[in-house]
């Protein structure tokens, strides 16, 4: 993968490979870790934890913890593709139904359909989960069911921002668009994994195909 020095370099990795995690993970070659240029990567500049922000605030792609509990970018075309694949073609209620939805997921689900783009601090403080927000939280992004759509930052005397930012929650659903990412109703779970296969080794073709997918089923 060409070196990553810009936002939009960043983009265009994205839009070419379909999905990319942020950190390294058990697919080699796979992340921005191992794409950025090692310039941009932790300096004063403004870098790949800015554009993260940027992107996802400006649709530009799908951000949140997709990839082996951690953190990823999806293009908006295949997200439609991941969601298909993670909740098995059946909507929240469907799984809820099947008893595939633990309770402190459906807890915080039921929050954030209430509460369109909040702060994930105050999500925490507010949804009634005592203990395992956390984890809930990465299961609904691990099951395409929340991401990450923002990230704001507190700022000091001087105006200036400081931290890591505070991530904004949302449904991709509602923060795309209802519709947005439908697909053939015919298209299986299995043929999405497929898709997803084919668009990510058609840009780098060198990647661990088993762990691939042992990856985009996780």
């Amino acid at each position: 993968m060409q070196r990553i020095r810009t936002c939009s370099q960043l983009e265009e990795a994205v839009e070419r490979t379909g999905i990319l995690p942020f950190f390294k993970n058990r697919v080699a070659g796979w992340s921005l870790a191992e794409a950025i240029d090692p310039a941009v990567w932790f300096t004063s500049e403004e870098g790949p934890w800015e554009w993260k922000g940027q992107l996802a605030a400006g649709r530009r792609c799908v951000y949140g913890k997709f990839i082996g509990g951690k953190a990823a970018f999806v293009s908006p075309d295949c997200f439609g593709e991941l969601m298909n694949l993670r909740r098995g073609g059946l909507s929240f209620e469907e799984r809820l139904e099947e008893g595939l939805i633990p309770f402190n997921d459906k807890r915080l689900m039921d929050y954030l359909l209430a509460h369109p783009n909040v702060l994930s601090r105050h999500a925490k403080r507010e949804c009634g989960l005592v203990k395992g927000f956390d984890a809930a939280l990465t299961r609904l992004q691990m099951g395409t069911d929340v991401i990450l759509c923002d990230f704001r930052y507190s700022f000091d005397k001087t105006g200036k921002p400081y931290g890591w930012g505070n991530a904004a929650l949302d449904l991709p659903e509602r923060w795309f668009g209802a519709g947005f990412f439908a697909l053939p109703q015919e298209r299986s779970p299995e043929a999405s994994e497929d898709c997803l296969t084919r668009r990510i080794l058609g840009a780098l073709p060198g990647l661990d195909e088993t762990a691939l997918r042992r990856a985009l089923r996780a």
